[in-house]
């Protein structure tokens, strides 16, 4: 019995080139609309589908954030552009490493005012 493997790409909805940071992108658009605590709230039918479809963004998520896993499933589900593959070897210069999408720096108080009495 042979049980086709579902398009992780298409899942996520990002072309088979996309980078690691338009996979995260998409990730992340597709878990507002598809979480739990996020969703509208419709009836029990939609929210039984929209926590199928999660299950399946995370599942794919799983696979194509991690370099090693998404190799992986390339080389096993077909070829990808020449051009690409360089992206997914692994280096060891410290600047290929993604920076986080909020940096935040050390908290500032400054005094206001007192207000002038009456």
């Amino acid at each position: 019995m042979t049980t086709e493997q579902p398009d992780l790409y298409a899942i996520l909805g990002v072309a088979r080139s996309a980078t690691a940071a338009e996979i995260s992108q998409a990730y992340r658009s597709l878990l507002r609309r598809h979480h739990p605590d996020t969703r509208a709230l419709n009836n029990g039918s939609e929210g039984a589908l929209s926590d199928t479809t999660l299950q399946r963004i995370l599942a794919a998520y799983r696979v194509l954030h991690d370099a090693a896993r998404r190799a992986e499933y390339d080389r096993e589900t077909g070829p990808r552009p020449q051009a690409h593959r360089r992206a997914l070897e692994p280096t060891n210069r410290s600047d290929d490493y993604e920076r986080p999408p909020i940096i935040a720096g050390p908290v500032r108080w400054h005094r206001v005012p007192d207000p002038p009495s009456a």
